[in-house]
């Protein structure tokens, strides 16, 4: 059983990426019918939403584009910036689909940035407190590590939210732009889809660990 549960843990965020990087590298193949860059996708959705003082650069690495809401910035990777393909229609769109987030003070993105001191404290000391407290049998230090690490996975919970949201915002405005056209739109949502799935599963992966160690505390407990 905890072989299978390993299993789990250590394969399911591997077969997400390779997932993503499948269908992303597939659909980065297949040129758009409106054949826009990925900068220019981005410039043309914040434009037509009034974000104009949000700029736009290319960033390094691979699918590396994310959204900077203290530096009002989309990056985007390389390949989407430069892209006239369906993936990189997809990807910008989804990016300024959080500058939109941003702008309309959208709740979950809000509740995420809150999160995020927590979360980083959460993340880099959790393991210590969690690791203590089983080794040396001491249920508190246990308890202590199990409060940090809920915290990094209620922000990993309210990601989703904030994710979904992007993508569903980007399908609409790409289609309302006429960005894509109508055969374009299932490819599209593939790309978005296999995006999201990769959050699904770290937030999957995290409420696992979460209550495995919860199991482990209410036994220590107990024998207490």
């Amino acid at each position: 059983m905890i072989l299978v549960y390993f299993a789990i843990v250590l394969l399911v965020p591997i077969w997400a990426q390779l997932r993503v990087k499948s269908t992303f590298k597939r659909y980065s193949q297949v040129a758009s019918s409106s054949q826009m860059r990925g900068a220019e996708v981005a410039r043309k959705i914040l434009d037509d939403n009034g974000l104009y003082h949000v700029g736009i650069e290319e960033t390094s690495g691979v699918l590396s584009d994310h959204y900077d809401p203290r530096s009002k910035t989309v990056r985007l990777s390389s390949d989407n910036y430069h892209g006239h393909s369906v993936a990189a229609a997809a990807i910008a769109a989804h990016e300024v689909g959080h500058a939109i987030q941003d702008q309309e003070d959208y709740s979950f993105l809000r509740f995420r940035h809150a999160l995020v001191p927590v979360a980083n404290l959460g993340s880099n000391f959790s393991w210590i407190f969690i690791l203590i407290g089983i080794f040396a049998q001491l249920s508190n230090m246990l308890l202590l590590g199990i409060i940090f690490m809920a915290a990094g996975v209620l922000f990993q919970l309210i990601t989703l939210p904030v994710e979904f949201n992007a993508s569903n915002r980007a399908m609409e405005q790409v289609v309302s732009a006429g960005i894509i056209r109508n055969d374009e739109e299932r490819e599209t949502k593939k790309v978005l889809n296999a995006a999201a799935l990769t959050y699904v599963a770290a937030a999957a992966v995290a409420v696992l660990e979460l209550l495995r160690l919860v199991m482990i505390y209410t036994g220590m407990t107990r024998e207490e």
